[in-house]
């Protein structure tokens, strides 16, 4: 089977990531396999669209791109949000694959070619990578948990390592056949990230689950030799951020579990937990009985996690039954005029 061709889609929505944005584009550049094409979605700010496409617009009128795939900068067709910012990039999208990057986020040399490397088994419709944290302060806080690294977007303790099969990838560092796609749809919104206004989460989540549906034999990998290194500002660094990200993360769960089922909506977190977290817990004790530094405040720390985001999930699933499931999932559909495709937009699990 002849290696795949990858599109890589960054999303973007604010002039204050503008250094971060170019890194991310030039990591992509340098890439050891390289992509067909970049794309920028620029989610409903009209001067970073502006910007970035005067940014560009020489460089794609260099030779000197060739090889490395034009950058491409667009708007996001549809409502406000990182959802729905992924779908316009699917929708113009020519790759075979579509891989995702943040944009604060830069990727190792090999990210696309170990992706790549993933594919060559026609049953494999999406492969994620690792996520290493960028702390602002230089240096991981000292209560922070490893186990709890998802707050911050990227890879926590407890994924198995390896080149191993999954329930979902992390939609920071991903990539997805396009006939997945064709199968299951777009990504949901109503759940997902809009700039720094919402926390919540688990559109990846969602969209995994509906694609295993859809596709029954279909293969989730995650390879954590694809490597991204992730920024994270000074203000995720503060406890009053893990709680407020903790707890959008049981509200989305709640609508996760609401439309998909608990059985495979909690599947991956029951084993989460009640094996990596409780493990954590004691390590923290004991790093705190030997006088290590963070110990207690680790070990505190999960549990506050866990207790914080049970509550999130309690009052997500109060929500849900009362006003039902109200995410839309996009289908996406073939445009034969551009060459990408059309997001339609439509409701999915709502209940009467």
């Amino acid at each position: 089977m002849s290696a795949p061709d990858i599109s890589v889609v960054i999303c973007v929505y604010t002039e204050d990531r503008w250094e971060d944005i170019l890194a991310a584009v030039a990591s992509v550049r340098a890439q050891s396999r390289p992509a067909r094409e970049t794309l920028l979605v620029v989610d409903h700010n009209q001067t970073l669209l502006d910007r970035l496409a005067k940014e560009y617009k020489e460089y794609n009128e260099r030779e000197e791109h060739e090889g490395a795939g034009e950058v491409r900068v667009l708007a996001n067709a549809g409502p406000r949000g990182l959802s729905a910012g992924r779908n316009t990039g699917i929708a113009a999208s020519r790759g075979d694959v579509i891989a995702f990057l943040d944009d604060d986020a830069v990727a190792e040399r090999d990210w696309l070619r170990h992706f790549a490397e993933g594919y060559e088994d026609p049953l494999v419709m999406a492969v994620g990578g690792r996520t290493m944290p960028i702390w602002a302060s230089g240096r991981r806080p000292v209560w922070f948990p490893a186990e709890f690294d998802w707050v911050v977007g990227c890879t926590y303790k407890g994924l198995p390592p390896g080149r191993v099969r999954v329930r979902n990838v992390l939609g920071g560092n991903a990539s997805f056949r396009r006939t997945a796609f064709d199968a299951a749809g777009g990504f949901a919104t109503g759940i997902g990230r809009d700039g720094d206004r919402r926390p919540l989460g688990c559109e990846e989540t969602e969209l995994c689950i509906r694609l295993t549906r859809a596709r029954p034999d279909a293969v989730l990998l995650i390879d954590d030799r694809a490597v991204i290194h992730h920024r994270v500002p000074e203000t995720r660094e503060h406890f009053a951020y893990f709680r407020t990200r903790t707890y959008a993360e049981g509200l989305s769960k709640a609508l996760v579990a609401r439309s998909v089922g608990a059985g495979k909506g909690l599947e991956s977190e029951r084993r989460y937990t009640t094996r990596v977290l409780p493990a954590g817990v004691a390590r923290g004790l004991r790093d705190a009985l030997l006088a290590r530094p963070g110990g207690a405040g680790r070990a505190a720390a999960i549990v506050t996690g866990v207790v914080t985001a049970a509550g999130g999930y309690a009052l997500g699933s109060v929500r849900a039954r009362r006003g039902g499931t109200t995410f839309a999932a996009l289908p996406i559909e073939r445009n034969s005029r551009t060459g990408g495709t059309d997001a339609i937009e439509r409701t999915e699990g709502a209940e009467p």
